[in-house]
């Protein structure tokens, strides 16, 4: 077997979208491309929202996903560490994911060193969005007060609920499609990345998802920034080999 020295970047699935029409096609590849690299792989950083709705219950999870979940539970049944930050779509995460399938869970953003480089990695959501609507609503999905009485609906009508409300949410925008880049001067992560990285000088690599769309750019002569698409248009990954970052679109079967 070849030395496991790769280190894997992906983010947005939203397994089990209602907005999405091929959803069991679109886990396949998913589990296909992780069974792809578990050779190569030293680690995998999943960046939220691969779920569009995951919430627990004491002893109840989400319906679905078991090709998923079976795949990350072969992953670090074999010693590759699985790394998964949380989104706005899987902020109920509790322990089933590090029970069951032994990820480690990331609730916020961390700045963590890979070989001799530093990476700053999050989910994105709210990083430089002045939205006082979004931010009302995230300190709502955040507040253990409701999330206590959520837990009381029972778990159909929770996760119908749910996975509405987020249907809701992605049908809203135009063509159900997430806006466009809109350039350094406006993209908010941008704007985020670019402010932490005055107190922050050492960070070499910043990764980002939840925008949905596809990103590298050079913020200094050593600082790069990727927000890393999804697994339900692009397929994009990002690979880390030890010395250079590379951005990849998964094909099945090439």
């Amino acid at each position: 077997m070849a030395e496991r020295t790769n280190i894997y970047f992906i983010s947005d699935a939203h397994l089990g979208s209602l907005a999405v029409d091929h959803r069991r096609m679109q886990e396949r590849r998913l589990v296909s491309f992780l069974d792809s690299i578990k050779d190569q792989a030293e680690a995998i950083y999943l960046l939220g929202d691969m779920f569009d709705f995951w919430y627990e219950y004491g002893r109840v999870v989400p319906k679905g996903f078991t090709r998923f979940l079976g795949k990350l539970s072969e992953l670090t049944d074999s010693g590759i560490e699985v790394h998964y930050f949380t989104g706005n779509h899987d902020i109920w995460c509790y322990s089933y994911l590090e029970e069951e399938c032994g990820v480690i869970l990331h609730r916020k953003p961390e700045t963590i060193a890979l070989h001799d480089k530093t990476f700053f990695m999050a989910h994105g959501d709210g990083l430089g969005d002045p939205n006082m609507m979004f931010h009302f609503l995230r300190g709502v999905f955040h507040n253990k007060l409701c999330q206590w009485l959520f837990k009381w609906l029972h778990p159909d009508l929770g996760m119908t609920f749910g996975l509405n409300w987020a249907k809701h949410s992605r049908l809203k925008r135009p063509d159900g499609k997430e806006l466009p880049y809109q350039g350094e001067d406006k993209e908010h992560l941008v704007l985020f990345a670019k402010q932490y990285l005055k107190t922050h000088p050492d960070i070499d690599y910043f990764l980002f998802g939840h925008r949905h769309i596809e990103l590298d750019l050079m913020l200094s002569g050593h600082t790069r920034m990727l927000i890393l698409g999804d697994w339900i248009q692009s397929f994009a990954y990002a690979t880390f080999d030890g010395e250079q970052l590379y951005f990849s679109n998964y094909e099945e079967g090439a």
